[in-house]
């Protein structure tokens, strides 16, 4: 009798010892999916800028989950549980490398949210450049009269000193490169006026004769040389055959590198939008646009393999620069997004591009400046370039085409248009 009651004895003890450990891990479950559940990112409403203009069938087709703010460099940001949309940012606005439609981007998301622009003093539209950038270049800076800016993003030859006595410590920098051969044919084709181009007939002509006839103190010569090191800041005559040559690239990358928490490629300008977004913790409404400032096909011209060797070895810096920040690029794709992830985001912000374009644009597409209709909306017309246009749909209701406008709104009268908000009294 006292074996059988010693054997229930333990049979109840394992028993009670499994329903005790059943109870814990539910225990663990409920307690693991409250905390997910308190984790979750969150998720903004899309912004008021477009919401308007999308259809509800388009944004729920286009939505997408948030991800987790991940770091941008090593020592500035860190990975939080949930994001918040950065709205403290400088654009180091390079030339010839689809910045205009960035400024684009930040000049939309700024006014929709009632954000503070660092603009250049007395309605200039660049900050003094190609002077080095010097804080009283920003309107309100020297009389005191604005408390905050939020977003810098106008053409400057960049010093981040100097930057920094402007924008809050938590500012968020970046910019946008271009491959030096495709950027260099656009510049020769813009710039034709200056006076390195002005004497020669055609891009291999000038380059030919560019190791002799080359004056780097002309006004503008700048943009004929190296021109992507000259906007941040560095010596741009620097020449293929100097001995310090790869010193001075070391030395350039590392201080982009230390400067700049991201550097995003022009030739992957879609791939950079979605980078952006997940950096920035914007939504992709934020980032789609059309291009602006954009040159016709019919001023674009090929490039030989022979000319675009010469083009490497004349913007030897250049070439260097590139080089490295399209290596970093991509790794940033792979530990920010991923390369499939960012494959079905790239297919939603054409996806909503094509929409836009559908729902605000009268030819559906960009079109020659002679047949852009509103004055206000022409583009500004510059060198041998044939900058083109748009036109918006007659019939669209009132809240939708100031959306639109916004859109399509060239740099120069957007600019403007910022000026008369924050400073009427000026206007």
């Amino acid at each position: 009798m006292r074996d059988f009651l010693t054997r229930c004895m333990m049979k109840i003890t394992r028993c009670h010892f499994l329903w005790m450990l059943l109870i814990l891990v539910l225990l663990c479950f409920i307690f693991q999916t409250f905390v997910n559940r308190d984790m979750e990112p969150d998720r903004r409403r899309v912004p008021p800028d477009l919401s308007s203009v999308v259809s509800s069938t388009t944004r729920n087709r286009l939505s997408t989950d948030r991800g987790l703010v991940h770091t941008t460099t090593a020592d500035v940001h860190t990975t939080t549980a949930a994001c918040h949309p950065q709205s403290h940012i400088v654009f180091l606005k390079t030339h010839k490398t689809a910045s205009s439609t960035i400024l684009n981007i930040l000049y939309r998301y700024g006014e929709s949210r009632n954000l503070t622009f660092a603009l250049p003093v007395n309605k200039h539209s660049q900050l003094f450049y190609p002077s080095f950038f010097v804080s009283h270049f920003v309107e309100g800076v020297r009389s005191g009269s604005v408390k905050e800016f939020h977003i810098m993003c106008n053409h400057m030859r960049f010093r981040k000193a100097e930057v920094a006595k402007v924008m809050p410590e938590d500012t968020f920098y970046f910019s946008i490169i271009r491959h030096p051969v495709t950027m260099m044919e656009s510049i020769f084709i813009y710039y034709n006026s200056i006076q390195a181009f002005s004497k020669t007939h055609s891009l291999d002509d000038f380059l030919d004769s560019s190791w002799t006839n080359y004056n780097s103190s002309m006004p503008n010569n700048h943009y004929a040389h190296n021109n992507l090191a000259f906007d941040f800041g560095f010596d741009n005559n620097v020449t293929a055959d100097a001995e310090d040559l790869e010193y001075k690239a070391s030395r350039a990358v590392a201080a982009i590198e230390w400067e700049f928490h991201l550097i995003l490629i022009s030739e992957y300008f879609d791939e950079s939008m979605i980078l952006l977004k997940y950096v920035l913790c914007w939504s992709l409404e934020d980032v789609v646009s059309f291009k602006i400032n954009s040159r016709s096909n019919k001023t674009r011209h090929q490039i030989s393999p022979k000319t675009t060797e010469k083009i490497k070895r004349w913007n030897a810096l250049d070439w260097r620069i590139y080089l490295h920040f399209n290596v970093t690029f991509w790794h940033k794709v792979d530990s920010l997004v991923g390369r499939e992830q960012m494959k079905i985001e790239v297919s939603k912000l054409r996806e909503l591009r094509v929409e836009l374009a559908k729902t605000c644009l009268k030819e559906g597409r960009a079109v020659d400046p002679s047949k852009v209709i509103d004055a206000g909306l022409k583009p500004f017309q510059y060198g041998a370039a044939v900058i083109e246009g748009y036109n918006l749909k007659s019939d669209l209701e009132t809240q939708t085409r100031t959306q639109c406008q916004r859109l399509i709104t060239p740099e120069l009268q957007y600019t403007q248009h910022l000026y008369t908000l924050q400073f009427p009294a000026q206007h």
